[in-house]
Parts: C-alpha cells; structure tokens; sequence
C-alpha cells in the first residue's frame, strides 16, 4: 500500500517513488510463493486455511504523480516522502493480494476512516469472485489486530501473511507480540527508521516525555534510551570527561530487528531499507515468520527477495 494525505474526499492516496514499487514487488512475490507452497490444502494433516490481513489497508489503490506542490507537501503527514513518479494509477497492497493466484480463502482489510472503508468495499464489485471472502474492518489497527490474535487457540487451523504497512509509529509492540503469539502469522513490517525513531531521538538525548512514551509503546520496553545513548569517555586537557553519544540509524535498525527475535520464530537477518531519492534511509522493511515449521522456507523466499528487489532500488 501506498499512500497520500489528501483533504479531498474519496481522493486517492499519494506518495512514495520507486522505493515503494519496490515493497510492493516485494509483497507480491512473497504472497504469489506463499499460496503457491500452500496449494492443494488444507488436507487431513494440515487442515488450515489461509488468509491475506492488511492493516493500514487505504483505498486499495495508490497514484503516483509527476511533483508536488508546496500546499500538496505540507498535508503530507511526511512531506519527505513526495517523491517525484509519472502520472499512474498502480495497484496498491489491497488490489495485489486480490490478484494473486493462487489465490488466498480470506482477505481482512483494516482502516480506520469511513470513507476509505467504502472504497475498500468497492473491490468486492471489482472481485465479484472473491466479494464473499472478503472483509473491511473499520477500526483503530492495534485494536482490530489484537482481537483478532486475542486467543492463539483458534490460530492452529489457520495461516496468514499480515502487511502493516503505516504513516508512522503507529504500530505498537504489545500488538506484534500479540501477532507472533499465534505462531501462525508471516508479517511484513515497514519500521520508520528514519521517518520516525531517528528524529524521535534527538542528539541531546532530551526527549519530550510523549516522544520518550512514543517509543516505549513502540519498541516494548523503555531499555532502548540506554542502548540509543551510549555514555563515553573523551580524554581532555583537563582530565577524562565523560559525554552522550547518539547511536546510528544501523544501531537502532539492528536493535529493532533484534526486538522481533525475541517474539518470533524466525526473522530475516537483513531487512530491506528504503530511501527516498535524496539516498536518506526512510524505511525498514522487516519481515518475521510465526510458525517455527515454516520459517525455513519463509526466510529463504523473504531473503532472497529482500536482497533482489530492495537493493536494486538503492
């Protein structure tokens, strides 16, 4: 999915350039090799279903446009991410899942504004084949997603490939821990590394105490201020002085990835990172395996299309 920020209603989203064709891309593929493995069940010994869950889910649809005005930017709630692209409509995330044969038992999109929810609804008149199997959630991400992984019993007769793709730091950890607890969600993850935990973290280390909470709810735990900011010594004329040191966006990228270890089965050691055309790191693209059975083939798929397509966009 990619988005804009417009004030027209019913309005496409707008943003992003080649780095978001590239996650795309990236989607696509894994969800065509996902269905394509789990084709031909559920059986008797692996009675499943599958289902494709977006969160963040838009219009379904993206345009991407030759430039920007400066009015158009400022409503960007990431004004970076104007990136100059010719005139098209391209199939946003919702679109590609539904295109994908073979094709998925279940689509869940989630979107918290009304009006997109309806143009979401619209796909099922695009579909009509797959009108039945798909659901529009509307509704707070975290929330909708946290209920839907609220009893991991019901996940063992079931499998799914979960995109949150959001503006910013909405996503919150209490509901990717709730995601691997299934053990039976793959989960594609754009992390705001340089959209948001780096300019949540200024040089000073004086952080805004609803910037130092952000954070906390984003990464789990309130340990990452120490690992952010290490404490060294510098020799000086005047003795040893001891000063803060901000850590570098790679820190905090490995920090983050470590993070989704803990919680899930298998996690892909190099996540794909997105720049804008300025060749300033915008995104993380994470990707974790829930199901410890499946993660060998999950990873190997991810890796390779993590280090084919996100790279060439560099």
């Amino acid at each position: 999915m990619t988005k804009t920020r417009t004030t027209s209603r019913g309005s496409p989203h707008r943003f992003g350039g080649d780095w978001t064709d590239a996650k795309l891309d990236v989607l696509a593929k894994y969800l065509k090799s996902y269905t394509t493995a789990l084709e031909g069940k559920p059986t008797p010994e692996q009675p499943f279903r599958k289902a494709y869950i977006d969160a963040f889910a838009g219009t379904g649809t993206r345009t991407a446009r030759e430039s920007e005005s400066s009015g158009a930017s400022e409503a960007l709630l990431f004004p970076d991410l104007a990136e100059a692209a010719p005139q098209k409509l391209l199939d946003g995330s919702a679109k590609l899942a539904l295109q994908v044969e073979p094709r998925f038992d279940k689509y869940i999109f989630i979107e918290r504004s009304p009006e997109r929810c309806q143009q979401l609804e619209g796909l099922k008149t695009e579909f009509p084949a797959l009108k039945d199997d798909i659901g529009v959630r509307q509704g707070e991400a975290n929330e909708v997603i946290q209920k839907l992984c609220a009893d991991p019993s019901k996940w063992k007769s079931r499998r799914a490939v979960l995109f949150l793709d959001p503006y910013g730091m909405q996503v919150e950890w209490k509901t990717i821990e709730a995601v691997a607890a299934t053990k039976a969600i793959d989960l594609w993850l754009l992390v705001p590394l340089g959209m948001g935990m780096n300019r949540l973290a200024p040089k000073s280390g004086k952080l805004p105490e609803s910037w130092r909470q952000r954070m906390n709810a984003f990464l789990g735990t309130a340990d990452w201020y120490d690992e952010f900011y290490k404490v060294e010594t510098k020799p000086t004329l005047f003795g040893d002085h001891q000063v803060q040191v901000k850590a570098s966006m790679d820190v905090m990228a490995r920090y983050f990835n470590n993070r989704l270890k803990q919680v899930f089965a298998g996690v892909a050691e190099e996540p794909g990172v997105l720049w804008n055309s300025s060749k300033n790191p915008l995104y993380l693209f994470c990707f974790a395996v829930g199901n410890e059975r499946g993660k060998d083939i999950a990873l190997r798929i991810a890796n390779h299309l993590l280090k084919t397509i996100i790279k060439e966009v560099r």
